[in-house]
């Protein structure tokens, strides 16, 4: 029996934690056992599938939120960034995939422990279904080994896979309050705390996340709205060229799904190394005062709420640089992430009846210029 030391039930006891099924790429796989559809592959939709690189450069900007009409590709993409994510280094048989570069970060499990042994794991990237109970999101007690070896074994939830990865929630404006309320602690914190019939456990529970839905269903609460670095707006091509060239990448995908991810596997291995570029180069990129100050006259014009409109701006802007491989922040990179940074910031005005996004647009251009 596994022990977690430190972590105790409410009468004394020491808790055990279950064994959950290593992490593998069998979970990327999209219904029906087919690999997900190529990132690279996705026609149009630039500003989103922008801002999830950006959030898998850099998970301190704070999550994307993906608001749009139905069949525009918002889970499509999601998915589709589990396939493309580099492996990340993890404490082998840690049920949490702890980062052993990391001390402070470790489980109660992995610092009791002598030696760490490193491994390659994909990054987890974890559905949250809208139906799910808080026991299955946050973990349990597991019921089947209390009664069978009067054990009180903690059996951990979906934000313990999700740990250093991402959580997606589709339909994200249709999540009931408990679980609002959990995420919403859980993020603030980067923790899970437990407490089950008598036991009482807390692991690490960092994750970007991500969400997806349709406006015209039902508003976020704001206090969730909020926690949603980026917010990008996902509308159904117009234009014929795009529509014909969509149906014609999906009809192929459709009817021999391995081709076509091995005709796009040179793309998504391009853009791989782009995103372990740019990981290891944003430290190197340098945010000069001019773009802070850029950063904040614009959020002063927009009248958003406390500064996480600018330090956002500013976390977007460095990561997306260090996507192009550029060295420092300048207004091309403010350009190009303020709206998904500031559109869901922004007071409501009964007197503008323009939506946030334009607003943005509007001060991006008389600060910036045309």
């Amino acid at each position: 029996m596994d022990q977690v030391p430190g972590d105790h039930g409410r009468g004394g006891e020491e808790v055990a934690v279950s064994s959950v099924p290593p992490r593998t790429k069998a979970g990327r796989a999209s219904p029906g056992g087919r690999a997900p559809y190529p990132f690279a592959a996705i026609v149009a939709q630039e500003e989103m599938l922008r801002a999830l690189l950006i959030a898998a450069v850099d998970g301190s900007v704070g999550g994307v939120l993906v608001l749009g009409d139905r069949g525009t590709g918002k889970s499509t993409a999601v998915r589709a960034l589990a396939a493309l994510l580099p492996p990340m280094k993890a404490v082998a048989g840690c049920r949490f995939g702890c980062d052993p570069a990391d001390a402070a970060a470790l489980c109660a499990d992995c610092r009791a422990r002598g030696r760490l042994k490193a491994i390659e794991a994909p990054v987890p990237v974890v559905d949250l279904p809208l139906g799910a109970t808080e026991d299955r999101v946050a973990g349990a007690l597991d019921i089947e080994r209390a009664l069978a070896d009067g054990v009180k074994a903690f059996e951990p939830g979906l934000l313990a896979r999700a740990h250093r990865g991402f959580l997606y929630i589709d339909e994200v404006n249709l999540l009931e309050d408990h679980l609002v309320d959990l995420l919403l602690d859980v993020a603030a914190s980067g923790e899970n705390l437990v407490e089950r019939e008598g036991i009482s456990i807390r692991h690490p529970a960092r994750f970007v996340l991500v969400g997806s839905g349709n406006p015209e269903e039902g508003e976020l609460r704001p206090q969730l709205l909020d926690r949603f670095g980026l917010c990008v707006e996902v509308r159904t091509p117009m234009d014929v060229p795009t529509r014909i060239e969509v149906i014609r990448r999906r009809d192929a995908y459709e009817r021999d799904h391995a081709a076509f991810c091995a005709a796009w596997e040179k793309e998504q291995a391009k853009l791989r190394r782009r995103i372990l570029a740019a990981r290891a180069h944003i430290g190197q990129v340098a945010v000069p005062d001019a773009a802070l100050e850029r950063a904040a006259t614009l959020c002063l014009a927009l009248g958003t709420d406390g500064l996480r409109g600018e330090l956002t701006l500013i976390r977007a802007a460095r990561a997306l640089a260090a996507l192009e491989g550029r060295t420092s922040v300048g207004d091309a990179e403010l350009r190009a992430v303020a709206s998904p940074a500031l559109r869901h910031r922004l007071r409501r005005n009964p007197l503008d009846e323009t939506s946030s996004g334009a607003r943005v647009e509007r001060a991006v251009a008389e600060l910036f210029g045309p």
